[in-house]
């Protein structure tokens, strides 16, 4: 191993890698990402420290403006986007019937005004990181793989209650979960790390 103060790497045969806590910071660890020892996860570092870096650049405006990235981040991207705002109308569909319901049985209604209101919000930050998303921020990418998970949970919740369930708004999720991370988009989000 050398001596200048670098990040020792193993040079020989019985070196051992540092412990993953010792590499400074700034500094790339030896089995990280590209070097032979395989995929690390780690939290992106680039995520929101304040509300106003949540919202899209531009504002809602270039939602239809895609740039140039992998045709399989697109195709993810459309899939949120539309999600997305066929989550809204369906949220503000959700809104009429909690008013009829409320009519019906105040507290009925009140429980489903409660749930469509999360449904809209929800609807919401899928967009929102969508949008995100096609700017290139790796956190935004995180989040919407978490949604994916939260659409499994919901997906199994609803199907032992109803018998019915939301598979298909689950597979979605995943098909556009799994174009987030192939190669090809791994490669372009690799490419924004070096801004923050």
């Amino acid at each position: 191993m050398s001596n200048t103060g670098d990040v020792p790497e193993p040079d020989q045969p019985g070196d051992t890698p540092p412990d993953p806590e010792s590499v400074p910071p700034g500094t790339s660890r030896p089995d990280g990402p590209g070097r032979p020892g395989g995929f690390r996860f780690e939290w992106p570092a680039d995520r929101p420290r304040t509300f106003p870096e949540v919202l899209p650049v531009g504002g809602y405006s270039g939602i239809f403006t895609v740039p140039a990235m992998p045709t399989e981040l697109k195709i993810s991207y459309w899939v949120w986007v539309v999600g997305g705002l066929l989550g809204l109308l369906a949220g503000v569909i959700g809104l009429f019937g909690a008013v009829v319901l409320f009519v019906v049985s105040p507290p009925a209604g009140i429980l489903l005004l409660l749930l469509v209101l999360v449904a809209l919000a929800l609807a919401g930050a899928q967009v929102t990181l969508a949008m995100k998303m096609k700017e290139g921020w790796e956190w935004a990418r995180f989040a919407l793989t978490i949604a994916a998970g939260i659409s499994l949970v919901l997906a199994a919740f609803s199907m032992g209650i109803a018998g019915g369930g939301s598979w298909p708004g689950f597979v979605i999720s995943l098909a556009a979960t799994v174009l987030m991370w192939l190669p090809n988009s791994q490669s372009w989000f690799d490419a924004f790390k070096g801004r923050y």
